[in-house]
């Protein structure tokens, strides 16, 4: 097995994902093209050294459809001789599409490879895939499902976190985005949006609100009451919590995850390829790891993700310098903490999707691009990175600065 390094990562800015968005007008192909082109302009390659792309996308079907990475390939002028695949982890798709290139540089597959993911959401919607989990009586009978809001609930009723308690780390997720953006945190790797006149149409993150505080989102209805309460989830929820005697709704749009387009990308190699090619190694991935988790619960599964990409790194969790959780919802986080005793200030230092947005199948990539970024701007050494999941699952990959 040979080593794997990432040389670069880019993304592009997250905007709203709803037809008033700044990147509704902008195909998932034209932001998946975008980001390849970006990696192959700025590193001055021939693309036909980047022998495979694996993007995450997770709603792959209408016009993110046919392996929309292939056609992503084509659209921004690659060789024909790179290959194209889809990946779908749910959430966490952008960054199992990394560690797969990864995964081919270690085997000795590929000597350069690109990962990353794309994900529209403005224009296919969130389920547009739809799926036999969810609909299925006989699929979601039998595992006890219930949506992710709800198991989000959960999870702050059975560890104990307060209304106070998520809101007050999304205040902090939206302070920490707006001073990362304000002292340029983001601008080795955010690539503006062009249009189709080639004309900017976004540059920067568009949901971080800075002004939020405690009071605005006190004015915040919940908003997985009804589906648990009228609809009967958490009765299902129940069944497989029976010490619970109710579930405290407190998720709502606040402290939850923002819809948003993005995409993003990460180019990944071996040490002979890159020196050939006169690019500098940046952080070399020190191992990679996913996991099943309780699918009831479903969002707990990064805590065990990143004990098993520990083990496997010979680490513990003393040897992480900073540790980046996908805000999927507020209690995710705060449970991973508690979980593995991390310090507010070791997580999410530059904010999180709470403020700028969870592009679903780009997210993954994007966050591990970031804390290259991070290890080189802070002078650290180590991070990990992992994603909670629908289903019950958890990714993590941990890299370390070159």
């Amino acid at each position: 097995m040979t080593d794997a390094y990432i040389f670069d990562a880019v993304r592009t800015p997250r905007g709203k994902g709803k037809p008033d968005g700044s990147l509704h007008e902008i195909t998932p192909v034209a932001l998946a093209a975008q980001v390849l082109e970006a990696i192959r302009d700025r590193n001055e390659i021939d693309s036909a050294e980047i022998e495979d792309v694996a993007f995450g996308c997770v709603s792959p079907v209408g016009e993110q459809g046919a392996v929309i990475t292939r056609t992503a390939i084509m659209n921004a002028g690659y060789s024909n001789t790179t290959s194209g695949i889809q990946v779908n982890r749910f959430c966490a798709s952008g960054l199992e599409a990394s560690n797969i290139a990864a995964a081919k540089v270690m085997s000795g597959e590929c000597d350069l490879a690109i990962g990353g993911g794309v994900e529209s959401m403005s224009r296919v919607p969130m389920g547009s895939d739809g799926g036999a989990w969810p609909t299925d009586p006989a699929s979601a009978f039998k595992n006890y499902f219930v949506p992710q809001g709800v198991s989000a609930d959960l999870i702050a009723t059975k560890y104990g976190f307060t209304r106070d308690d998520l809101d007050a780390y999304s205040v902090e997720s939206h302070k920490r985005a707006k001073q990362a953006w304000d002292e340029g945190r983001f601008k080795k790797s955010i690539i503006p949006v062009k249009d189709v006149l080639g004309l900017t149409a976004l540059d920067y993150d568009e949901t971080i609100r800075p002004d939020t505080n405690m009071q605005s989102l006190g004015a915040l209805n919940p908003a997985f009451s009804m589906m648990g309460e009228n609809f009967g989830f958490d009765s299902v929820a129940q069944q497989k919590y029976p010490e619970l005697e109710t579930i405290n709704h407190l998720h709502h749009a606040g402290n939850s995850s923002g819809i948003v387009d993005g995409a993003g990308a990460l180019l990944i190699g071996n040490k002979d390829t890159g020196e050939r090619l006169g690019l500098k190694p940046r952080a070399r991935i020190r191992s990679m790891a996913s996991i099943g988790s309780e699918p009831t619960i479903m969002l707990t599964g990064p805590e065990f993700a990143a004990k098993k990409a520990l083990k496997r790194a010979g680490m513990d969790i003393n040897d992480i310098d900073i540790y980046e959780l996908n805000e999927a919802f507020a209690a995710v986080v705060l449970r991973f903490m508690q979980a593995l005793d991390i310090d507010h200030g070791q997580i999410n230092v530059n904010g999180g999707a709470i403020a700028m947005g969870h592009p679903l199948g780009a997210t993954g990539a994007m966050i591990l691009g970031t804390m290259v970024d991070e290890l080189e701007r802070a002078d650290k050494e180590t991070s990990l990175v992992t994603l909670c999941i629908g289903g019950g699952m958890g990714t993590a990959t941990i890299i370390e600065r070159v």
